[in-house]
Parts: structure tokens; sequence; C-alpha cells
């Protein structure tokens, strides 16, 4: 392992032995005196490397074994037996030695470390105890969460009384008291509103800078991805189909922009023709007309419209430029079109 890689997963596979059972009550009773089973691979000779204090995106399809992979890597599952290997920091996962454990962390959406009936300060101290901190260490890394998350007024409050948000902040304060080095979120904004989410990102932003902390991302907002990852790592049926940056997968799958135009009037049809333009529904003032355009022709499409607006075309009231969804590039690409 190279000094600057913080994890290397090399040919990593993991097969699931799935029990097979027949619809009907009568499969459910072949099923109990003889269950048949199928093998499924969740993940199929799987290779990346991350550098120290990147931040990644990993994405795929529900099923393309994601949430498999970052439990293999943190070392919750064990690979196949042949298959290759992983170093997170430097330490196969798999041995749970206790530095290494005290250098990762896994947040998981729709899972939870808080104790439901006690207050949040508990739980983190509990927490600090696991960890074997210092009362010093502790006091420091809780001030700075309290502040960072704007946690003060919750550590009092039991986790069962909570809100969705308060309680994703909570988590992310236990998750990361001790101050690990690499950080395995899997869907850390799922449920939260608009404002929790922009500002979950922003602290994650913040510690990635403060600590140089790798991040492997997995989730399905894609505004996650793109202002948190400048890398993403795409996987479908357990093997890889991207590994880039983010912004060149969409000029990969996007290579148009969207030019939208608002216009005082109604346009003329041929003038509409002549600039390849389509009418729209909406726009600031109901008469709107856009067109798809090559990335590298976008500036000067839109300074011959305006070059022509109260001549061939009416008066222009608004123009945009719009990029493609991020979650229709994504959808391309799972569909493989």
């Amino acid at each position: 392992m190279t000094n600057m890689s913080a994890l290397i997963v090399e040919k990593l596979s993991k097969t699931f032995r799935v029990p097979k059972r027949k619809s009907g009550f009568r499969g459910a009773l072949q099923s109990f005196f003889h269950r048949e089973h199928v093998r499924v691979e969740a993940v199929k000779d799987l290779s990346f490397e991350i550098g120290e204090g990147e931040i990644v995106g990993f994405l795929g399809p529900n099923g393309a074994g994601k949430t498999t992979t970052l439990k293999m890597i943190s070392g919750l599952l064990y690979p196949d037996s042949d298959s290759g290997k992983i170093l997170t920091l430097g330490h196969v996962p798999q041995k749970r030695e206790r530095d290494f454990l005290k250098q990762i962390t896994l947040v998981m959406g729709n899972r939870s470390q808080l104790w439901w009936e006690i207050p949040v300060e508990e739980t983190l101290r509990l927490n600090k105890e696991i960890y074997e901190l210092s009362d010093a260490f502790y006091r420091e890394s809780l001030g700075e969460l309290v502040r960072l998350l704007d946690l003060s007024e919750l550590l009092g409050i039991p986790t069962k009384k909570l809100s969705l948000g308060q309680r994703m902040k909570a988590e992310l304060a236990c998750a990361l008291l001790h101050r690990p080095k690499f950080l395995l979120l899997d869907e850390p904004t799922l449920g939260l509103d608009i404002v929790m989410q922009k500002k979950i990102r922003q602290f994650l932003l913040d510690y990635n800078q403060r600590r140089r902390a790798t991040i492997l991302l997995t989730s399905h907002n894609m505004d996650d991805v793109a202002e948190l990852c400048q890398r993403v790592l795409i996987i479908d049926k357990g093997q890889t189909i991207y590994d880039g940056s983010f912004r060149q997968l969409i000029e990969r799958y996007a290579p148009d922009k969207r030019v939208r135009v608002d216009f005082a009037e109604s346009p003329r049809p041929e003038a509409i023709k002549e600039f390849d333009l389509a009418l729209a529904n909406g726009g600031a003032s109901g008469l709107c007309a856009e067109a798809r355009v090559p990335r590298s022709q976008v500036s000067r499409f839109a300074s011959r419209l305006l070059e022509n607006a109260g001549g061939k075309l009416p008066a222009v009231v608004d123009l945009t430029i719009e990029e493609t969804p991020v979650e229709d590039v994504i959808r391309k690409i799972f569909v493989h079109e």
C-alpha cells in the first residue's frame, strides 16, 4: 500500500446463499421439509483505490452491492474465501484490530447507534468509554461537534423525542466523536428536509477539510454527490461500470445543455424554426421556447438569440441555461442507454 492510499480493494467478491421458496401454501410446506438455496453474487471482482482525504461518491441501483461493499470495507462482513483483498488504512478489516476500529466509522441512514430512551449526551459519554477517549480529548471533540452541528439544545433530550433531522445530527456526532480518519456513509441525508440536507453536507465538507478525512458516500440523493464528490464510482451487479471525475461523467452522458428563453410576445413560426427552438410551457412571461444545445456551442447560441432580440425575435424577458439533472444522467447509465 502506498502512503497516500486510504483504501485498496482488489478483485473483491461476496456471494450469499439465499433460500428459495415456491409460492402458495403448498410451496411453503415443501420448503419447510426440503429447502432449496440459490447463490447470489452481491459483489464480483470489484477493484478500486481511494486516496487519503478524497470524498468519493459510491453509486448504483438498488441491489448493486454498495452496502455489502461498505460492510466488507468496515469489517462487518467477510469477503469470499477465494476473493482478493481489502486494505483499509493499511489494515485488513476482518481482523477487527483495535487500532483500526478507532480510525473508522460507518453511518447508515436507516440504522442508529443512539440509545432510544436516554439523552443524547449519555450516548456520547458511552462512546467516550468505548473508544477510550481521555477527558480532555472528549471535551474538545464534543465542543467542536456541538458548535458545528448546532447540538447544544439537544444534548439533554432523550433520542426518542428528537425529530429525524435532529437525530441525524446527533448520529453524526456519535460517529465522529473519536475523530475517525475514514468515514463510510450510507444514505446520510435519508429522510431529511432540504435545509437539513444542506447543513449536513456543509458539515461533512468542513470535517473533511479540518481532519483530512477520507469519505466514501452512497446516496440516492444526487445533490449529496454533486456538492460533495469530485470523483464517483458507479457499480452495477457488483461490478464497476464507471470510475472517474463527476464533471466528466456529466459531460460524457449529458453532452447538451438546455437553453430556455422567455419572450415578451409570441415569436413567429419561421423565427422559431430558424433558431432551432421549440415552444415550451411555463416561463415568467408565458411565452417560452427552448433548445438542446451542445456544450461547446451554448455561448454562441445564447449570443445569437440576444443579438436578434427585437428584430427577427421578440424582446427577451429572461434567458436561462440549465444542466441536465444529475438524476437523469445516472438513470441513463443504469439502464445502459
